[in-house]
């Protein structure tokens, strides 16, 4: 599902409509996460909970490899014309140019909203068990005390401020790859430039399936320290290396990048019982990293050069290191709870 939001967000264009495609998308994350993500973890055995949902977040990172694909096979006319050649047309040239350009995207937009709809039936008749919470022998309401009873869970707190840090870093790296392949190989096109984000977006997906396979051997937590360690070494490479190993560190960088955002989370849900789903709103909030750390870099890359604004991303990643390397969730509360899967029929 996350991937279909990711591949609406690419084939629509959000600057191409005003902004609204982000929109779709913010909103799409806000409902998907907030409830898909906890439902993931608790819908088997709670020590696999980080395997699963690394699982089904690949299928995200399969949207983003697989949409450039897509756009170009189905949405990109080939007919392009330069800024003499568009300014010289005529009112009615014009506007009978934007009008065939817009015609090819309804045909692809059809069938994304086709597949929306057969997936959201697919969910109503499916019968998926109903997640209650319970406390003792009753159940309470999702929001248990509030903000106020999430103070006790450390580790929920810590994982909130890794999710912030992480994503933060996520974007910015995936935001710089193409301008530092044109900085470290001057001349490069643009478009040469670009094969290096799509090795960068390959090594991610792959990174999702090969984590949720090896979780099966080692912990979570653990795989999380591993692959942070690797990213801080990525890092150290692109800032200091020379030659070609900088650009390829930073492909890298992506295959190490791509279990962290599922393993916070699920890690991050460990014990909160009645405060699941107020935790994951939480962390899923936290994604507004991804808007703060990018701009720190661009202020960094005008003032000096893009390869100094790697050290932002590095920073970000030695607090992953420390949430992963540190990690203990409270398990000691009074009368634990914890939530159960009770089946329904619809």
């Amino acid at each position: 599902m996350q991937g279909l939001f990711g591949l609406i967000e690419r084939l629509v264009g959000g600057e191409q409509n005003g902004g609204a495609a982000p929109v779709v998308k913010s909103g799409g994350q806000g409902v998907l996460e907030v409830a898909a993500n906890p439902y993931v973890t608790i819908l088997g055995p709670p020590e696999s909970s980080e395997r699963r949902l690394n699982f089904a977040q690949s299928f995200n990172s399969v949207g983003a490899v697989v949409t450039p694909i897509f756009g170009a096979a189905f949405i990109l006319s080939g007919v392009e014309y330069s800024r003499t050649q568009l300014s010289a047309m005529t009112p009615a040239q014009m506007q009978a140019y934007e009008i065939a350009e817009a015609n090819t995207v309804k045909g692809p937009y059809l069938v994304i909203a086709a597949l929306f709809l057969a997936v959201a039936a697919l969910i109503f008749f499916s019968p998926l068990p109903e997640v209650r919470e319970e406390t003792g022998d009753r159940e309470t309401p999702a929001e248990a005390a509030g903000l106020g009873g999430l103070w006790p869970y450390k580790h929920l707190l810590k994982g909130v401020l890794a999710q912030f840090f992480y994503v933060g870093a996520q974007v910015g790296v995936a935001s710089f790859v193409i301008r530092f392949a044109q900085f470290s190989m001057p001349g490069l096109p643009e478009k040469h430039a670009a094969d290096y984000l799509k090795l960068h977006l390959l090594g991610f997906m792959i990174g999702r399936f090969a984590g949720s396979a090896i979780m099966k051997h080692i912990a979570a937590s653990r795989l999380l320290s591993l692959f942070g360690l690797s990213a801080l070494t990525c890092l150290t490479i692109v800032l200091l290396g020379t030659g070609v190993a900088p650009m390829w560190a930073l492909v890298l960088l992506g295959f190490f990048h791509s279990i962290m955002f599922p393993t916070i989370f699920a890690l991050s849900l460990k014990h909160l019982g009645p405060h699941t789903k107020l935790g994951s709103s939480l962390l899923v909030m936290s994604i507004i990293g991804g808007a703060v750390f990018p701009a720190i870099m661009g202020y960094i890359s005008d003032v000096s050069n893009i390869r100094y604004a790697f050290v932002v991303p590095l920073f970000c990643h030695l607090y992953v290191l420390y949430f992963a390397a540190g990690y203990r969730p409270t398990v000691d509360l009074p009368r634990e709870t914890e939530l159960r899967s009770i089946p329904v029929e619809n």
